[in-house]
């Protein structure tokens, strides 16, 4: 089979922005040409909606298509020139209220067969690459200030944050690796906050006759404008603006996941979470512990990122090529010379080692852990703390003065007691969180 490329089709169109409520939002299409998407498609979709409901009216066909009151209004009357739909009479605005014909009964059962999806209109291949292409190359640079305030909650030694920093700077790929509980995944999710900016994404792109949903909820969070009814008019609402995405995946991730998903009872296809993440962060964590070969994960990305494109895979067995414009972090607590070849490991962008923090470093997660719950800690305090570490001949991690800390308030709150940290609190804390009671340091 042939792969689809944006601009296969003469009727897809990029986008244009235009100035509303203080920023710049996709200009709403002013005919069916300039929506970029086939107009039988379009009409289809009309009555696909139609076959839901007992009757409609215009208004109600616009806000589920997203798409401007007076296209929507052309596209009815063609239906209803075509038999396809029938008209009830005027509705309270001045529009008219429609119901589906037996006709177009069957033609929307057709269509539901090949594709049952009913949701706001799509948008073109090709607009979705122009315009996630014309975004990310003019987001907000990142400084080396940004990057050290998103990194600041963190005690990491400074060679560490400049690597992170110079990773995000360049937008190349970041390899986190040391043992457990050092900060790696919390380095991931940080670094995302030094990312500024919105970015505007489609609810579906249309490929022939498919639906690709990329809008989810779950993953995206929606940054809404603050508009008048004049400039709600003018914004195409097919698109979305919403935060740059930071979307995680661990053990779970298979090679499975990383393709188009297809809906058997709704016909058509889910975007995978790595193309959801397009225009943020993709962060990989546990690498080495999915249930494929680490040497194939990095296979599905490490050119791909390289050339800014993917391919994935209809099920007529047909390529689509999409963009990829994201970051991306791996990390692991595993060794690095057991799990990737040495030429994979020279196409990462930067690596960082995080290994176990000093006493002193320690102390600092400790303080600042504790000072968000205004609770003093005394030097004797974490020196006893420390003590038991080393009597146990237990390595200190960057993440337990969290997790002791957190496992105090949890005493404090069942004994019905203000937040305060002393030793026999610390000590209940410690068996609770290791299984091993005190025996005294």
């Amino acid at each position: 089979m042939g792969s689809f490329q944006a601009g296969q089709y003469e009727t897809q169109a990029s986008v244009r922005m235009i100035d509303v409520g203080g920023a710049s939002a996709p200009e709403a299409p002013t005919d069916l040409h300039s929506t970029g998407v086939r107009e039988e498609n379009l009409s289809g979709m009309c009555l696909k909606f139609a076959l839901t409901t007992q009757h409609f009216t215009t208004e109600w066909m616009a806000e589920r298509l997203c798409l401007p009151r007076g296209m929507v209004t052309r596209m009815l009357e063609e239906l209803n020139t075509h038999r396809l739909l029938e008209i009830l009479g005027q509705s309270d605005s001045g529009s008219y209220r429609f119901m589906i014909s037996d006709r177009g009964r069957e033609r929307a059962a057709h269509l539901m067969e090949v594709s049952g999806y009913t949701g706001p209109a799509p948008v073109s291949l090709e607009a979705y690459t122009s315009l996630l292409d014309s975004q990310c190359n003019n987001f907000p640079e990142v400084t080396s200030k940004g990057a050290n305030d998103a990194l600041s909650e963190l005690i990491l030694p400074d060679d560490a944050k400049h690597i992170v920093g110079l990773a995000l700077m360049s937008g190349r790929s970041l390899f986190v690796h040391g043992p457990s509980g050092s900060g790696k995944t919390s380095v991931g999710r940080m670094l995302h906050d030094a990312l500024e900016g919105y970015i505007w994404i489609p609810h579906c792109i249309e490929v022939e006759n498919s639906i690709i949903r990329l809008f989810d909820p779950q993953s995206h969070e929606v940054q809404p404008l603050d508009l008048s009814p004049l400039e709600e008019r003018r914004v195409d609402h097919r698109w979305v603006r919403i935060k740059r995405p930071f979307i995680m995946v661990g053990g779970e991730l298979t090679i499975d996941s990383l393709d188009l998903g297809f809906n058997p009872a709704l016909k058509y296809y889910e975007a995978p979470l790595h193309l959801k993440a397009n225009g943020g962060t993709f962060l990989l964590d546990d690498f080495g512990r999915q249930r494929v070969e680490p040497e194939q994960l990095l296979n599905r990305w490490i050119l791909p990122l390289e050339r800014q494109i993917d391919f994935m895979t209809l099920r007529s067995g047909q390529m689509v090529q999409v963009p990829l414009r994201q970051m991306l972090v791996i990390s692991t607590s595993m060794n690095p010379d057991e799990l990737i070849d040495p030429a994979f490991m020279r196409r990462l962008g930067y690596r960082v080692y995080l290994g176990h923090p000093s006493h002193e470093q320690y102390t600092q997660i400790f303080a600042r852990y504790a000072a968000q719950y205004e609770v003093a800690v005394t030097p004797s305090l974490t020196e006893r703390l420390l003590a038991r570490y080393v009597a146990e001949e237990r390595p200190l991690r960057s993440c337990e003065p969290r997790d002791l800390i957190e496992r105090a308030r949890d005493i404090c709150r069942f004994q019905k007691m203000p937040m305060e940290l002393n030793e026999e609190i610390l000590d209940l804390a410690w068996l609770g969180y290791f299984g091993v009671p005190h025996v005294g340091v």
